[in-house]
């Protein structure tokens, strides 16, 4: 488009704008108006309302994961700040864990390495034996394979059957 093509084309838009009565003039300058805000609403508002609402709802569980990551951040530094146990010691505790899963728990050692085999363990006693593990006798698992029990009554609460590996400290 050229200067002269635009100046023509601006000069027939106001010949057509004052051939209009005054009430088409209002129609249409409402009309402009109307359909001006609908969409900035649409573009412009609407968007940032949405976001915002969704935020505020948002908010609380954001500040209780917040404050979740917190307490893991200071669980973890505290265990790391703790003195590694000696062989012995990681093993007398790893032994002493063993009460919580009961039955559904076998531990064999060879060398370095403790093994741990599951059958029918709950998951609320296996979460509960490994965070006693991690605390008491300080070792995290190398390996860890689990699979769910199969289940006899569907209403039950899991069971898993499997291995967790430990590697304790050198002699």
């Amino acid at each position: 488009m050229t200067p002269s093509t635009s100046v023509s084309t601006a000069s027939a838009l106001t010949q057509r704008w004052a051939s209009f009565a005054p009430r088409e003039r209002a129609l249409i300058a409402t009309a402009v108006i109307l359909v001006t805000s609908a969409l900035l609403w649409w573009v412009g508002i609407a968007p940032a309302l949405s976001t915002l609402r969704s935020a505020q709802e948002a908010s609380p569980a954001l500040d209780a994961q917040l404050q979740l990551m917190r307490t893991q951040a200071q669980e973890a530094a505290s265990l790391k700040a703790q003195r590694s146990l000696s062989y012995d010691e990681s093993l007398r505790a790893l032994e002493g864990s063993m009460k919580a899963l009961g039955a559904a728990g076998s531990l064999t050692v060879s060398d370095s390495r403790a093994s741990v085999s599951l059958r029918g363990a709950s998951g609320d006693a296996l979460a509960q034996w490994l965070s006693q593990v991690r605390a008491n006798a300080r070792l995290v698992p190398a390996e860890l394979r689990l699979k769910k029990a199969a289940s006899v009554v569907p209403s039950a609460p899991a069971a898993w059957d499997g291995n967790v590996v430990f590697n304790l400290s050198a002699r």
